[in-house]
Formats: C-alpha cells, structure tokens, sequence
C-alpha cells in the first residue's frame, strides 16, 4: 500500500506544485519548515504532523556510510550442509527399481541391448508396492533403497541362502519440482537420489532470462511463500539465499518491469528507467535522464522519494543532495538506488513548497489511513 501512496503523493506534488510557482521545488535548507517557509502554512498543519508521515534525510559522507555499511561476510551455511548429508531419496508411486540378486540371474532381468533399465525394471504401483519373485507384493512407497534392500534380502533369506541384493532407483518419475517464471527453460525437474538446491533448479532450467528480476524469486511450500534474492547469492556469496528444494516446490522468478526507477523534474528525459542486474546508483540515473536543465533546474535540489517500511508508520522517505558543488557528484555515485525510487530534480525560481505541501498532507494522510485500516482488516 506503502507504494500506492507514495505514487499518489509523487504525481499531486507534480500537479499542485505548478500552480505556485513556474517549477516544481523542494526546500533545499533541510527544514520544509523553516521560519522563512512557515508562515503560508503553519495553521494548516504542524511540523509534527509532517514528521510523522515524512522523513528528510541529507545525502552526506556519514549517510552514505551507513546505507552502504559493508555486509559481514557470508558464513558457511551449516544448516544446508546438514541437509545434504542427512538427504537420502524415498521412493514413491510411479519410480521404478532395479533390483540385482547376484549370481541368481534368474532374479534380474537383464536390460539387453533393446531394452533399458527403465524398461526391464520394477515399477512401483499406484499401491504403493512391487512384485517380485518368491516374495510376492513389497510395500516400498516411503522407504529408502536401503532399507528395502534389506526387506527383500529377508524376505528372500527364506528361498536362498545369504542373498546379496542390490537396489537402485532407474526412473525417478514419482516427485518433482516446478520452475516458472523467467528461466530458460521453465518446466518441471525431478527429485533425484542427489539433493537439488534453489540455484541448482536455476541452472538445470538453463539459467535467468534478460528480463529476469533476480532479487525477487519466490518459493511457494505447503501453501506459504518465502522470497529470496539471487542478488545476494551470485554477489555477495550470502548462502542463505540457497535452500534444499522438497518435492512440489514450486520456484517462480519474476519479470524485472517492476525494476524500475523514475527520474521526472528539470531532467532533459524525465520518465522511467529499467535497473540493470547490478542495481544503479543516483548519478547512473541522471546521467541516464541526460542530466537537469541548467538554466532552470535548482542544483541543491536533487531528491530521491522513496516509499518508507511500512513498520515505521510513514509514508515516504525524502533524501535530498546539494549537486552545486561538483564533488557531490561522487555522493550521487554512491546513493544505490531502490526499486520503484523516485528521482525528482526541483526547478528555479523558489516555490512556495511548503504551501503545497500543506494542501497534500489532508490527502496523504487520508490515503494513509485508509491503507492501514485496509491492512488491519487483511490481517
């Protein structure tokens, strides 16, 4: 809802912000409620008011240090490596055996040159169960290999003395996994004797599409969802993005049209520009825009609007960079930008921002609360 609001909030303050002044503006002094801009608005609301809906941010050298803190370096993921050793395949309806008796030949079937494993072997019923000879029905849906190696060596102990059986899947058709979304080649991939991981099924689908949006791939289990980011697994080695896949997981990897940033204000091509794989930073998107105008644009108002965690309560997020100083422009190379942020670059001369804020705020909090109340009741 957050994104809705903030969408709503972006294009009122494009609109309303022409009726007051020739260009769009945002207050550049790091206080919307100065004693200079206070006057107009002051009995419409308080700052307080605005506080709680808005938080201002100066992109700095100390911001910049805190968004960008270094990611502590991935550890070895125990868990994962725990699952792998403790994995072992249960046999279900529809796999099909290949059982040995050696040196009783007239219990294996060879395969023979026309026919092959899959052909010749022991397929398991809709049951549950194999038939095999002296022993009659097996019940094996459930059951590792070794464990019904041993029951038809017991069973068959009775016939032959101290048989050697030897068992192993030759088709494994009764549990899978389904891939959509943007991959290679989406589809359906079985589980095997050997354990499939998240990026393994990536990979077995022949990898992500261009259009691929890899920090949003969704696992859907037993009827609940869980989001993981390839981002962080390629990148930044963070191995807690990669999980032991289960029978009927379905693995989904979304399209990038929701990757997007929007540049709008005294840029030459306001509009909305598609964020590569490795992300894109503030000075990427301008330079992308083709900068701001300079004999309209106001420098020390270059602004990024972003929808702020709906756990804080507010709507929005406002970080504002003084690009006059052409150092700052370093500063904008290091602002990673997120998805759906908006870029807003205020014009000259000086409009009356606060007076158009204090139009908006009745909406935005109305919006606001509608969205939380519609939360609640979702909840």
């Amino acid at each position: 809802m957050n994104l809705k609001l903030i969408t709503v909030f972006t294009a009122s303050l494009l609109t309303t912000s022409c009726a007051f002044a020739p260009g769009g503006h945002i207050p550049t002094d790091g206080n919307l409620f100065s004693d200079n801009n206070r006057n107009a608005s002051q009995q419409e609301f308080s700052e307080a008011d605005f506080s709680k809906l808005v938080s201002t941010y100066t992109i700095s050298p100390m911001l910049l240090a805190e968004l960008n803190a270094a990611t502590p370096k991935p550890e070895f993921n125990n868990e994962l490596e725990n699952q792998r050793q403790q994995y072992d395949y249960r046999v279900g309806k529809g796999d099909i055996l290949n059982i040995t008796v050696y040196n009783h030949p007239e219990l294996t079937i060879p395969a023979g040159s026309m026919r092959s494993a899959q052909e010749s072997g022991n397929w398991v019923h809709n049951d549950g169960t194999i038939f095999y000879p002296y022993i009659g029905k097996v019940e094996v849906e459930g059951m590792r290999v070794s464990e019904i190696r041993d029951i038809i060596a017991k069973r068959l102990a009775t016939y032959i003395e101290s048989p050697q059986v030897d068992v192993t899947v030759a088709s494994f058709r009764s549990q899978r996994v389904y891939i959509t979304g943007e991959v290679q080649k989406p589809g359906v991939l079985p589980v095997t004797n050997v354990p499939m991981t998240l990026i393994e099924a990536v990979s077995a689908s022949g990898g992500l599409t261009p259009e691929a949006d890899w920090t949003t791939v969704t696992l859907t289990r037993n009827n609940q969802e869980f989001d993981f980011n390839l981002r962080e697994l390629y990148q930044q080695g963070n191995t807690d993005q990669n999980i032991l896949l289960q029978p009927n997981d379905v693995l989904h990897v979304a399209r990038n049209d929701q990757n997007k940033v929007f540049v709008l204000g005294e840029v030459r091509q306001p509009k909305s520009y598609m964020m590569g794989r490795s992300g894109m930073t503030l000075a990427e998107a301008l330079a992308d825009a083709g900068g701001w105008f300079e004999a309209t644009a106001d420098a020390e108002g270059v602004f990024v609007i972003r929808a702020a965690n709906p756990a804080t309560g507010r709507v929005a997020e406002v970080y504002q960079l003084n690009a006059k100083n052409a150092t700052a422009l370093v500063l904008a190379e290091q602002f990673k930008l997120q998805q759906r942020d908006i870029v807003y670059v205020t014009a000259a001369p000086v409009a009356r921002w606060n007076r158009v804020i204090s139009q908006l705020l009745p909406s935005i909090t109305g919006l606001y609360s509608l969205g939380r109340f519609q939360d609640d009741v979702r909840n």
